[in-house]
């Protein structure tokens, strides 16, 4: 059993009396964890969106999905179906493993954290993390990387509202703003 594992025990167990339930499938859950970069600087260079893809299928152990523009925007230079994004889902063992890398590890070596804001919770339960730079992941090494580019982390729940999600992911470990 995963560390994560008895923290999500340990987590349900407080979750049930701060939320007064009664059954335990009525407890707020994290479905899944969405991971996002977008190519603005990489569509005209097929490096860049190379180190992307590289950087996201080494974060995660999962090959992302390239997203392709909806409409042109010519005012970006973008032409309807190019490749603008790239996102990776991940679900069950490797969602929990994330997680606990997560806020375990990866959240203390962002340079200057002093907790994440309450704001990035959102009336639906669910959180948004954004990263400047992908270096506080410990499986980008500083010295292979030549392109900085950041990236988003998104936490599905079925909440349903913002106090059950913050007390998710409180009860989680996720470092918040006082």
């Amino acid at each position: 059993m995963t560390m994560f594992r008895e923290q999500l025990k340990k987590a349900n167990a407080e979750l049930m009396t701060e939320l007064k339930l009664k059954n335990v499938n009525a407890l707020p859950k994290i479905l899944k964890v969405t991971l996002n970069a977008g190519l603005s600087r990489g569509l005209k260079d097929a490096k860049f969106t190379d180190a992307v893809e590289s950087t996201l299928t080494r974060i995660t152990g999962q090959k992302p999905v390239k997203t392709k523009s909806k409409a042109s925007i010519s005012n970006f230079k973008i032409r309807e179906g190019m490749v603008v994004g790239m996102m990776v889902t991940l679900r069950g063992r490797r969602m929990e493993a994330f997680l606990e890398k997560l806020v375990n590890i990866t959240l203390p070596r962002v340079r200057d954290f002093q907790g994440l804001s309450l704001k990035s919770v959102d009336d639906r339960g669910n959180m948004s993390i954004g990263f400047k730079e992908m270096l506080a992941f410990p499986e980008v090494g500083s010295d292979e990387i030549e392109n900085l580019h950041g990236l988003e982390v998104t936490m599905a729940t079925n909440a349903e509202s913002k106090e059950r999600g913050l007390a998710l992911f409180k009860a989680l470990g996720f470092p918040f703003k006082k």
